[in-house]
C-alpha cells in the first residue's frame, strides 16, 4: 500500500521539486533601458555639495563622490535600499579630513547613477557584477570596505570577487542572507510565497504586531505611494528636518526611476545558496581584519553581528561594537563615532 502511494506521488513530487528549480533567479543578465533623474532634483540637498564623477560599467553610468587625498588610504562607503551615497553626507568630510581617500557609489537604480526602468533588470546578480565592475574601473587598491544594509549584501561579494583590492571589512547593521541544503533551495519560494500572501500593502505601520519584513517587501511592491519620509524617521534616532528627508526621496521624482527601490526587498533572499556558499568557503577563511560596528536600536539586525565574529578568523581580537543609539540607518544617527571607530580600525590594522 505504502509503495503504491510512492508511486502514485511521484509525478507531483517530480513537479514540485521542477517547480522549486525554476523559482531559483537566473544569474545571467543584459542591461535595461535606463532613465537618468534630471540634475535639478539634486540642487541645494542639505550637506550633500560634492563634486560628481562618473563611470561607465556594463553599460550603465555609475555616479559616485570621490573625496580626500589622492594618495590616500581608500575607504569604500556601500549603502543600501532605499537610500543612497546622500547616507554618507555627514561622514565623508570627517573621513577626508582625516587623510582618506573617501568613495561612495551610488548603486544602479539608486541617487545619480543609471536607473533601469524595468524591475527585472533588477538582479542581486547584477548588481553584485556591476558594483566589481566598478572597483575596477576605479581601480582602487587596499581599500577598506565600510557596508551597512545591502552595502553588505552587494559589498561582501564583491570583496570575494575582488579580494586583493581589499585590506580591511567593517560592518554595520548588515549581513549576507545565506542557508545551504534544503533550506537553501527553499527559501526563495518559500519567501515569495509569504510576500504574495501579504497581499495589497498601502501603508508603513512599523508598530503593527503582524508587521514583517514580508510586508515591508509587499510595501515596496504594491503601495501607490512610496513614504521615504516615514521608513527613514522610523529607521533612525534622531529628528530629520524635512529637508533631510525629502534629500533621500530627490533622486525618484516618477514611478519610471523607482525599479530599483520598488525591487530590491523582493532580492533579499534570491541566492541564499550561493551566499551560504561563500561564508564557508570565502569568508570562514578570511584573515584579513574585519570588524563589526552596530546599532544597539536596530532590531531587524540584531544578533547577525555575532556570526561574523565567531566565524571570520579576521575578527578575531577585533574591537567590535554596538553603538548605543543607533538604529538602522546608523549614519543619521551617529555620523561622528563611526567616522572615529573606522579610523581607529585602519590605523590599528
Amino acid at each position: 500500500m505504502f509503495k503504491r502511494i510512492l508511486i502514485g506521488l511521484a509525478p507531483l513530487l517530480v513537479i514540485a521539486a521542477g517547480a522549486v528549480f525554476l523559482a531559483q533567479p537566473s544569474t545571467e543578465w543584459t542591461p535595461g533601458e535606463v532613465v537618468r533623474t534630471p540634475d535639478s532634483q539634486f540642487e541645494n540637498l542639505p550637506d550633500y555639495n560634492f563634486e560628481p564623477n562618473y563611470t561607465e560599467v556594463a553599460g550603465y553610468r555609475i555616479h559616485y563622490v570621490d573625496e580626500g587625498p589622492r594618495d590616500g588610504e581608500v575607504i569604500l562607503l556601500m549603502h543600501g535600499q532605499p537610500s543612497w551615497s546622500y547616507l554618507y553626507r555627514h561622514m565623508i568630510p570627517l573621513l577626508s579630513e582625516a587623510g582618506y581617500r573617501v568613495i561612495a557609489p551610488d548603486n544602479v537604480g539608486f541617487g545619480k547613477s543609471d536607473k533601469p526602468v524595468d524591475w527585472s533588470s533588477h538582479t542581486y546578480q547584477m548588481h553584485v557584477d556591476v558594483m566589481t565592475g566598478f572597483v575596477d574601473a576605479i581601480e582602487i587598491e587596499n581599500a577598506t570596505l565600510f557596508a551597512q544594509d545591502w552595502g553588505g549584501l552587494i559589498g561582501l561579494r564583491v570583496v570575494e570577487q575582488r579580494p586583493d583590492r581589499f585590506a580591511r571589512i567593517m560592518m554595520s547593521n548588515t549581513t549576507l542572507p545565506a542557508a545551504g541544503g534544503v533550506q537553501g533551495w527553499l527559501g526563495y519560494p518559500l519567501f515569495r510565497l509569504s510576500v504574495w500572501g501579504e497581499g495589497d500593502v498601502q501603508e508603513l505601520n512599523f508598530d503593527d504586531e503582524d508587521f514583517s519584513f514580508a510586508t515591508w517587501v509587499a510595501y515596496a511592491r504594491t503601495s501607490d505611494e512610496f513614504d521615504f519620509a516615514v521608513l527613514f524617521q522610523n529607521g533612525t534616532s534622531r529628528g530629520m528636518s524635512e529637508a533631510e528627508l525629502a534629500g533621500y526621496a530627490a533622486p525618484f521624482p516618477t514611478e519610471e526611476t523607482m525599479a530599483g527601490v520598488r525591487m530590491f526587498p523582493s532580492l533579499v533572499a534570491s541566492q541564499l545558496r550561493q551566499n551560504q556558499t561563500i561564508i564557508d568557503e570565502f569568508y570562514a577563511n578570511w584573515d584579513k581584519p574585519l570588524i563589526t560596528a552596530f546599532g544597539t536600536d536596530d532590531a531587524m539586525m540584531a544578533g547577525r553581528d555575532k556570526q561574523w565574529q565567531e566565524q571570520v578568523p579576521g575578527a578575531a581580537g577585533q574591537a567590535h561594537s554596538l553603538i548605543e543609539g543607533g538604529e538602522h540607518f546608523i549614519q543619521e544617527d551617529k555620523p561622528e563615532e563611526l567616522a572615529e571607530l573606522l579610523d581607529q580600525f585602519i590605523r590599528s590594522n
